[in-house]
């Protein structure tokens, strides 16, 4: 019971507190995911080698995305520490391209993202995007498609801002007196006075993984993406692991840490077992 109100005083307060809460296992969280009934559950969070198909680490977590996302930098620091080994590349799915991820994983670890960039901005048909904008690195500006320049302020405070908004952003605006006579108007901001661009502190990251999803690389990384896929359904629907019989963390913790090993143990044993050549050889 000590260990059990321990593991709940740890768990990180920065979540956001659930309507749902289990009576008899308060860490779990009520999810959808599975897109039936809803239920209690925890999530379990592989770090595998593409290469082998080995799980070379697990983390449990609530079934909460951010914790999910989180889990990711646990386990690769974690391998780092205990292998000295860290992967070249990692492959996620949309979830795990928010910009301060990607920022972790080009600046902090130098690991390629291969993992589709996380874009909240709308982009209308009709309307110029985003990317219609160039960005002028020496300048620190966006150029517009009629060649006027996008600022973050166009004049100086005795107190020196930032800039940076709360969602880790710095907002760009073009001159109204230049939007006012412009003929591309129409297809850049027709209902507002002068046209605004949102850039995170972190885009040169979130460039580099728009860089990367070009390359062939990359796209191997999507077909490889099913080997992770593949672990998931054998430990549903061969080990049966849809209910958990320990609860808390900790007790997730070792139900899906031996449910890993046995995965890796059927791996392991595929790749060292080579059956004996069955070729008959048949008299003429």
């Amino acid at each position: 019971m000590k260990e059990y109100l321990e593991a709940l005083e740890k768990e990180n307060p920065s979540y956001s507190v659930p309507k749902n809460i289990s009576l008899t296992d308060p860490q779990s969280r009520w999810t959808a995911a599975t897109g039936e009934r809803a239920f209690y559950a925890y999530s379990t969070n592989y770090l595998i080698d593409i290469d082998n198909n080995i799980i070379v680490d697990v983390e449990p977590t609530p079934s909460v995305r951010t914790a999910e996302v989180e889990s990711t930098q646990t386990m690769i620091e974690r391998v780092e520490e205990r292998f000295d080994i860290k992967p070249n590349r990692l492959i996620g799915d949309t979830a795990y391209g928010s910009a301060p991820m990607l920022e972790w994983l080009v600046k902090d670890k130098e690991i390629e993202p291969h993992i589709p960039v996380w874009d909240k901005s709308v982009n209308k048909p009709d309307l110029f995007s985003n990317a219609a904008f160039i960005w002028d690195k020496d300048s620190g500006c966006y150029r517009c498609p009629g060649g006027k320049t996008l600022l973050s302020r166009r004049r100086n405070f005795r107190n020196l801002r930032t800039g940076i908004t709360k969602a880790n952003t710095i907002i760009y605006r073009s001159s109204q007196l230049d939007c006012g006579t412009c003929q591309l108007k129409e297809q850049c901001c027709p209902n507002s006075l002068f046209r605004k661009i949102a850039r995170s502190i972190y885009e040169e990251s979130r460039d580099v993984a728009r860089v990367i999803a070009q390359t062939p690389e990359y796209q191997q990384s999507r077909k490889d993406r099913k080997k992770v896929e593949v672990l998931f359904a054998h430990l549903k629907r061969i080990l049966k692991l849809d209910r958990l019989r320990l609860r808390g963390l900790s007790g997730a913790r070792d139900e899906f840490l031996m449910a890993a090993t046995v995965q890796n143990l059927r791996r392991l044993a595929k790749l060292k077992y080579k059956p004996p050549d069955c070729r008959i050889a048949v008299p003429i």
